[in-house]
């Protein structure tokens, strides 16, 4: 489950020097995004999806909400879909064809259950650089949701959780935004454990409160137990 992630600073603004990090999403600079250091469910999240083959970014409500649902409160029960049932059920499989996208973070919580208590940790790759997480995207009246896929634990996870977000690679975001790709094993070949270098830093516990949206949720502690 991925229940809390970070977007700790604005990657999309001139200011942000992140050429490099726009040329792979296929964007252009836009208007700056506030960072959010934990980003919770129903909260809106940084997306880029493809729309008649042009890439934009665009602000989604975290918790998809099928187009069939009675009311927005399903979404808090869908903030994420697990890649081995994505393409059967009936939630997800339509958006995994023709809604996916791409959900912008640069780490994610997850907490490692010690007794009674539980250790939240930021796992992030080495220099928190920005990455991509696969999702899905919906529209529910005038609201625009979406889910995060998950996954298998790779190594590092296993021992704090078992099951992490999908973390795309660069070289896939063309497949994954590509809206004429729509044959759900093809996709679905994406969606497996990360493989690259990732850490797991110990936090405070400041981040199980999504109203301490600040720089602090992101700290390192010692001594975690």
């Amino acid at each position: 489950m991925c229940g809390r992630f970070s977007r700790s600073k604005d990657y999309f603004s001139e200011h942000a020097n992140q050429r490099i990090f726009l040329d792979q999403l296929g964007l252009g600079f836009s208007a700056p995004l506030p960072p959010n250091y934990p980003v919770a469910p129903t909260q809106h999240v940084a997306a880029v999806r493809s729309i008649n083959d042009r890439r934009e970014l665009v602000e989604l409500r975290w918790g998809l909400v099928p187009s069939w649902a009675k009311d927005l409160a399903i979404g808090s029960r869908m903030i994420n879909a697990r890649a081995d049932t994505v393409a059967e059920k009936p939630a997800y499989r339509t958006a995994l064809k023709k809604r996916r996208c791409l959900i912008v973070a640069d780490g994610f919580f997850e907490w490692q259950k010690n007794g009674k208590a539980k250790q939240p940790y930021l796992i992030r790759l080495p220099g928190g650089e920005p990455f991509c997480f696969a999702g899905l995207w919906e529209r529910w009246q005038t609201v625009e949701t979406c889910t995060i896929i998950t996954t298998d634990a790779n190594g590092l996870m296993a021992p704090i959780h078992d099951r992490m977000p999908v973390i795309l690679s660069p070289a896939d975001y063309g497949l994954w935004l590509d809206e004429a790709a729509q044959e759900p094993e093809r996709l679905t070949r994406l969606l497996r454990p990360y493989a690259g270098d990732l850490e797991a830093v110990p936090v405070s516990t400041l981040v199980n409160n999504v109203r301490n949206n600040s720089p602090a949720c992101l700290e390192p502690i010692e001594n975690a137990s």
